[in-house]
């Protein structure tokens, strides 16, 4: 770990996340809940990254002030060959990210791979932007950021 990473003071529920993932052998910091997440994006913590695609930002709502860097792109969901680039670009290593994606999921492959370019404060946040499929196959009647009344916005 180099050094600017071991100076950053994490907020302790992230200190939480991460020592659960260290025991649990997660290859990236862990896992925090949307409310968490937004309570450290708007005061500067973490940032808040959206992994979703284009076209779930139009359709589906983004979340204001979040930093849209997609994992997989199209309606058929193609793995970005880029998203280690652009993350970089757009994020400095040493910040906590937090990695927000559909329910939960890409955004883990996501975290793994920023972890393996060097970004060691990569969460996934839990849930995601809509969340999990229901009894009727249906998102956002259980869990997920807009479940919970997070702020967010139609394109």
């Amino acid at each position: 770990m180099s050094a600017a990473i071991a100076d950053v003071v994490l907020h302790p529920l992230l200190e939480q996340a991460r020592e659960a993932a260290r025991r649990a052998g997660l290859a990236y910091a862990g896992g925090v809940p949307p409310q968490l997440a937004w309570s450290l994006a708007q005061s500067g913590e973490a940032v808040l990254v959206d992994v979703r695609s284009a076209e779930e930002h139009k359709f589906m709502g983004l979340v204001p002030g979040s930093v849209h860097v997609p994992w997989a792109t199209g309606t058929a969901f193609t793995r970005n060959p880029r998203f280690a680039r652009e993350l970089e670009a757009r994020v400095p290593k040493q910040r906590p990210l937090l990695l927000l994606c559909r329910s939960g999921k890409r955004s883990v492959l996501a975290a793994e791979a920023a972890a393996k370019v060097g970004f060691s404060l990569a969460f996934n946040v839990l849930e995601g932007f809509e969340g999990e499929l229901d009894a009727a196959q249906q998102r956002g009647h259980g869990d997920g950021w807009r479940f919970h009344g997070l702020p967010w916005v139609q394109d």
